[in-house]
């Protein structure tokens, strides 16, 4: 077992992986549970899990009922949070209780957001079970839902109680799913960790095909780089959280582009959106060509999206120019982009004309 505390004062918490953890996740629940039943949030895709979640849960005597939302990108939407929150009341949910989200990134921003708001914020537990949310959307309490004008852009932040995390899970996990969440391990190297991008370069075709050690070392790994993160900087007020947000601005004018829908899965979006901020760094001179190579190199062997084209992605310029626009992180007008000075060298540049993306995006294979 390997534990990864989030400290964060009086909403520290701590991230527990283990592989074969969910069959007796019960065992870290009932300290929580306070006698109370615990209602679980999943989508249809995770029904097995859900059923050794729940019998574990039996087995300890902690009752909860299964409140099942449809698989997707959609299901982070307006109505479907009212449904839940609705539901959550029916359910006689307090501010002391604890919700259950199990499932991917989806599950867990939309349970994550209905309990920061029903009664003015109870609990919540995430239990991811795709990589990508394992590595990124289940730790810093990021949630929220999707808006006409964008992505994310409605949401809180409300950190869960605890994260509970079985890299066995991934068994049954698609191929493209376990790619797309692997583009937002690769990220944590990009990032400030240029060893770790080299770890990921020679094990990174092994992690896909099924290493569990490879599993499990690159989860840890995430999960504590992004603690470290989170920990320095939860309210994304100092910059320093911003950096996780490398391959965001690009990739999202992306997702938009694609009508946030299974055409462009999230980490795909990443992955070529990291592709392209890198693009764009050496362009501008900012990095080397061949870091910039290096990265797209890496797409490439394991089947990511190295930028528009291989993303399927046709829009004009202008079209992607006017989706970043919207960004949530735009100040003043100005639109904050992550660039690179090198692999393991991102930083966060506020001065960036929209004028020269569009220029450089006019430039990019569609």
């Amino acid at each position: 077992m390997t534990i990864v505390p989030v400290a964060l004062g009086a909403r520290s918490y701590d991230v527990v992986i283990e592989a074969g953890l969910l069959t007796r996740a019960a065992e870290l629940l009932a300290p929580i549970s306070r006698g109370r039943p615990m209602p679980i949030v999943a989508d249809a895709n995770v029904a097995p899990h859900l059923d050794t979640l729940r019998a574990s849960m039996a087995a300890a005597g902690i009752t909860g009922e299964a409140i099942i939302i449809p698989a997707g990108e959609a299901s982070k939407s307006w109505a479907m949070l009212e449904r839940l929150t609705d539901r959550l009341l029916e359910l006689g949910v307090e501010r002391g209780d604890h919700v259950i989200a199990l499932g991917g990134g989806v599950i867990g921003d939309l349970v994550g957001f209905a309990t920061a708001i029903l009664k003015r914020g109870c609990g919540f537990v995430q239990i991811p079970t795709t990589l990508l949310a394992q590595v990124d959307s289940s730790v810093g309490g990021k949630t929220g839902i999707n808006a006409r004008a964008g992505k994310n852009l409605i949401g809180a932040f409300h950190q869960p109680k605890m994260v509970l995390i079985d890299p066995a899970v991934l068994d049954t996990l698609p191929l493209r799913q376990l790619k797309a969440g692997y583009a937002e391990v690769v990220k944590y190297g990009l990032i400030d960790d240029a060893a770790f991008f080299g770890w990921c370069e020679e094990n990174g075709a092994a992690l896909l095909t099924g290493d569990a050690a490879a599993r499990e070392y690159a989860i840890a790994h995430s999960v504590s780089a992004k603690a470290r993160i989170v920990g320095e900087d939860e309210f994304e007020t100092t910059g320093r959280r911003a950096l996780l947000n490398l391959g965001h601005t690009f990739g999202h004018a992306l997702e938009a582009e694609a009508g946030f829908s299974d055409k462009l899965l999230h980490g795909e979006a990443v992955a070529a959106g990291c592709a392209l901020a890198f693009g764009y760094s050496a362009a501008h001179g900012l990095c080397s060509a061949e870091d910039a190579l290096r990265v797209a190199a890496h797409w490439q062997e394991v089947g990511l999206p190295d930028g528009l084209a291989a993303a399927g992605i046709n829009a004009s310029a202008e079209q992607l120019v006017e989706h970043m626009r919207h960004d949530k992180k735009a100040s003043g007008g100005q639109i904050p982009f992550l660039l690179a000075r090198g692999i393991g060298q991102t930083y966060l540049d506020k001065q960036v004309s929209l004028e020269d993306v569009r220029s450089f995006l006019a430039l990019q294979p569609h």
